[in-house]
């Protein structure tokens, strides 16, 4: 299996908005031969609190322009990680020491990833 149009598309507004916000050591990563829940997971890490929650904000408002409704957000805008759920794509914007600790990129090193510059070209 490999992800879906709609699941790239939704990760490439993502990339795009969070980039836009400086997010930084962005990783898409393609789970779904190992998820059934999910294509792809986006990681964005953030140097403060702040910062996440500008990231969160600048993704959903890119969202809303692009005609995409996440299912759901969990974690405040400024807390240390929130997660949104967008349909096949889950969006993980965390702070950086919050990464480090829960080291997503490690516990799917073994799923190919996704070259973020063939994203930002959909």
């Amino acid at each position: 299996m490999v992800a879906s149009d709609q699941s790239l598309r939704i990760a490439g507004v993502a990339v795009q908005a969070a980039e836009e916000k400086l997010g930084k050591d962005v990783l898409v990563v393609d789970v779904s031969e190992k998820l059934g829940i999910a294509d792809v997971f986006v990681i964005v890490s953030a140097s403060n609190e702040r910062q996440v929650g500008a990231i969160v904000d600048e993704i959903e408002k890119q969202f809303h322009f692009a005609g995409i409704t996440p299912l759901r957000r969990e974690g405040e805008r400024d807390a240390p990680w929130v997660l949104l759920d967008a349909f096949d794509t889950i969006i993980h914007i965390q702070h950086q020491e919050t990464r480090s600790v829960y080291a997503l990129d490690r516990l799917w090193k073994d799923c190919p990833t996704i070259e973020v510059e063939s994203l930002n070209a959909r």
